[in-house]
């Protein structure tokens, strides 16, 4: 079974100013996700500096098969970065992903 990792949206494009709150509906991995964690990573010139402890504030949550995912914040105009999100489904483990350009 092939499954696409990379969501469909991406990539979105954030303010260097902005604080989005995304969410992710799981239906094409599986449903009813459990252990999410979330990891952000500065992927500008193919480079994978992890900065989750300076763009991602918070937990995430889940309501049926939505992932909502903490603020992500405080990004870097001009740089490229990769959102992490892993879950559970049954006995399954996913990741999925997408990337933000920040701009002005």
């Amino acid at each position: 079974m092939s499954v696409i990792r990379q969501v469909i949206e991406s990539p979105l494009v954030q303010g260097d100013e902005e604080e989005i709150v995304y969410s992710i509906r799981t239906t094409p991995w599986g449903s009813s996700p459990s252990n999410v964690s979330v990891k952000g990573y500065d992927v500008t010139g193919g480079d994978y500096t992890d900065v989750t402890s300076t763009i991602i504030n918070g937990a995430a949550s889940v309501t049926g098969d939505v992932i909502t995912l903490p603020v992500v914040k405080a990004m870097t105009q001009g740089k490229v970065y990769k959102i992490e999100v892993y879950f559970e489904s049954g006995s399954q483990k996913f990741e999925c992903y997408f990337l933000v350009e920040c701009e002005r």
